[in-house]
């Protein structure tokens, strides 16, 4: 939800508009963009439906005040209306669609429209986010939303809004679903909540504890129902960085789960699928599918990316748990870490044929900016082009490899894609679709064997 906004340096001969209608309400549009589909074909990706409804546009409509009349674009689904009237655009930018956000946010200048800018891109981008904007804001946006638009109505922006993170998550806001055009989203669409904001735990490789907070904070499980309710679907994925990082607020969320008859999905470490009172009670109030960060079959790697709480010697066990009550679940792999060598691609893959994984998304080590990862691997001189991180879809290397050049990495995971979502493969490994989750399992499968046909492979969680 980061959101913020701050007037930058180099554009101080802008000159603000003041409030042209006082007493009015001030016309918002927020956007969501889209991205590019890749750095040598500048087409913006659209979809004719989605699966999951966005959470990032209706909640912070809902944290706006109510003297703003308040517009919500989802550009993979509608065209922006630059010839709109509107006296504000805020956009908000992962780093995959920066490029495209700051495309639009020209434009929207140039048409005389003040912008702002934030959401988890500008954490560690917010310079160079300010650049194509008014203001650009860093940080969650409960605190600081309100204070930015009364500002803005004003007519002074200041150079930075950074919030601290909220201490607790009691209290927060019921998205405003009714400004989206739901017939735009799938006939069994899954609406997105959250649970809980960071991660317990401190992967060299992850950001999340830096844009969420050092703090693994809960919501009140009544508030997290009521938000359920509110959504009025029983098809739930929760978007929580770790699902179970407080294992006691897991366990009192997933009982007052039980008699709202869902079919929900989450991410949580590898351990607690070895936990068999706690999956016997996702199991019981309707887990359909969880996201694993596996990583590493390889123990010693593992440790090096500072996951020894993935056991490798408890693989087989969780995941024959897993296929024993029937949850469809998908695992995350990680390539190039240093002392990895290249048959960690074959090796990958035999295990995951040989225990009849369902789902598998296989990704290039990446050191995101922010991180201890980068950090190292920048004073070791082997990031490629720090610009070009995270910024094109697809698996795309950018450093040197313990192995390999970059070509053949990205070879190697187009390789993994294509052999492991073939449909004799596909065949061996999935259970046939006579159960909501082996159904599940088959959906992603032919989405993910559509995109590891493509020239980039890109992990598509939309299908959740």
């Amino acid at each position: 939800m980061g959101y913020g906004i701050a007037s930058p340096a180099n554009n101080k001969n802008i000159k603000h508009r003041s409030d042209p209608r006082p007493g009015m309400s001030h016309k918002l549009l927020i956007i969501q963009p889209s991205y590019y589909r890749s750095k040598a074909d500048r087409t913006v990706f659209k979809s004719r439906r989605r699966s999951v409804v966005p959470l990032t546009l209706p909640y912070l409509a809902a944290l706006t005040p109510a003297d703003w009349d308040v517009t919500l674009l989802d550009e993979q689904l509608n065209p922006v209306p630059f010839d709109g009237r509107f006296d504000l655009v805020a956009i908000s930018s992962s780093t995959l669609n920066s490029f495209r956000a700051y495309d639009l946010a020209d434009e929207f200048r140039r048409r005389g429209v003040s912008v702002i800018l934030g959401g988890p891109h500008t954490f560690f981008h917010a310079e160079e986010a300010g650049e194509h904007c008014d203001a650009v804001g860093v940080g969650e946006g409960e605190s600081i939303w309100p204070r930015m638009l009364k500002d803005a109505r004003r007519g002074r922006l200041n150079q930075l809004y950074r919030a601290d993170p909220l201490p607790d998550l009691a209290g927060l806001s019921l998205p405003r679903y009714d400004l989206l055009d739901l017939r735009r989203y799938r006939p069994f669409r899954t609406f997105a909540v959250t649970s809980s904001r960071g991660c317990p735990f401190r992967c060299e490789f992850c950001s999340e504890r830096f844009l969420l907070g050092e703090n693994y904070r809960c919501r009140p499980v009544p508030e997290v129902i009521e938000e359920i309710r509110h959504c009025r679907s029983r098809s739930i994925f929760f978007g929580d960085s770790n699902f179970g990082g407080k294992r006691s607020h897991a366990m009192e969320l997933m009982e007052a789960m039980i008699p709202l008859r869902l079919r929900w999905s989450a991410l949580w470490s590898s351990y607690l699928c070895n936990d068999a009172p706690f999956m016997d009670l996702a199991q019981r109030s309707g887990l359909l599918h969880v996201n694993i960060g596996m990583e590493s079959i390889n123990p010693d790697t593992l440790a090096g990316m500072n996951k020894t709480f993935n056991k490798t010697n408890r693989y087989d066990e969780m995941l024959a748990g897993l296929r024993r009550r029937g949850i469809s679940y998908s695992l995350n792999f990680i390539f190039g870490w240093d002392g990895e060598t290249e048959s960690a691609f074959d090796a990958t893959l035999k295990f995951l044929q040989e225990h009849k994984a369902p789902v598998a998304y296989f990704n290039i080590l990446t050191p995101v900016k922010g991180t201890p990862l980068y950090d190292r691997i920048r004073s070791e001189g082997r990031i490629l082009n720090d610009q070009e991180i995270d910024r094109w879809p697809g698996q795309i290397c950018h450093i040197r490899s313990p192995y390999g050049t970059p070509g053949s990495m990205e070879n190697d995971i187009r390789r993994l894609y294509r052999d492991f979502y073939s449909l004799p493969s596909m065949v061996s490994r999935l259970p046939l679709p006579f159960t909501q989750a082996s159904i599940a399992s088959w959906v992603i499968n032919f989405s993910q064997r559509r995109m590891a046909r493509a020239e980039q492979p890109n992990n598509n969680f939309d299908n959740y």
